[in-house]
């Protein structure tokens, strides 16, 4: 029940939770959010993300020669930084018992579609399509998938939604980063730049400015490549259910 997730409860709903033989515990996305991961694994998703923009910094001086300051990466790392700041917040989480003590094993996440807004760090600058900022139920769902795919060997995760890819294609990455990250990397693609390198490409087309007053050059990542491979990828972990198979 809702209530048992109201502040003066939380923490008795919690430890039954943890001390319970139960074999499966349904609850909101919020209430979801509001149980904590370990601050360790937080700092290690932290250093993690700084590592792969180190790397996809480096990555993109040795292929192009361009240079980025000191001053861009600060403002990278700072982002991080404020982002698990903000994880941490104790006022909005409490002192609970973190998810990795629960015992869980695996998570149903209905709606998925919910968490798809997820910070992506690339060098691709001034680009329709891609966003650097996320929101932290997002990045609080990729820790605890995170946890579960360790502890299970890729396994123990399932998302259900109608909208995986609505908006953006990035939004394919992201739903691949939740679910099949090892799988990514087995492949060499440890960053969103090195999976846009392989099946997307940037286009640049005259459009009509806001105020309809002219028309400029805009750049935006929305063009699929690749795409029987990235298919094959994404099937690894996707049950694709068309309109007509569902009637």
């Amino acid at each position: 029940p809702e209530r048992d997730f109201e502040k003066s409860r939380r923490k008795q709903f919690v430890s039954r939770i943890a001390t319970g033989d139960y074999d499966c515990i349904i609850m909101s996305h919020s209430q979801f959010e509001k149980i904590p991961i370990s601050a360790e694994r937080k700092e290690r998703m932290l250093n993690e993300q700084i590592d792969e923009i180190s790397y996809a910094i480096d990555e993109m001086k040795e292929r192009n020669g361009e240079r980025w300051t000191v001053k861009q990466m600060e403002s990278q790392k700072k982002k991080l930084e404020e982002q698990l700041k903000s994880l941490s917040d104790e006022s909005r989480k409490d002192d609970l018992i973190t998810f990795e003590e629960l015992g869980v094993d695996s998570i149903m996440v209905d709606e998925a579609h919910n968490f798809k807004n997820l910070a992506i760090f690339s060098k691709m600058n001034n680009v329709s399509g891609i966003s650097s900022s996320g929101a932290k139920k997002s990045t609080d769902m990729q820790l605890k998938c995170q946890y579960l795919s360790e502890i299970n060997d890729g396994r123990g995760i399932v998302f259900a939604t109608g909208t995986p890819i609505s908006n953006t294609m990035c939004e394919m990455y992201v739903m691949q980063l939740y679910l099949q990250k090892a799988a990514l990397e087995e492949m060499g693609i440890y960053h969103f730049d090195s999976w846009a390198a392989n099946f997307g490409e940037v286009t640049t087309a005259l459009e009509l400015t806001v105020e309809g007053s002219g028309f400029r050059f805009k750049s935006r990542f929305n063009k699929f490549t690749n795409l029987p491979e990235l298919m094959n990828i994404f099937r690894e972990v996707a049950d694709v259910q068309t309109a007509d198979m569902l009637d």
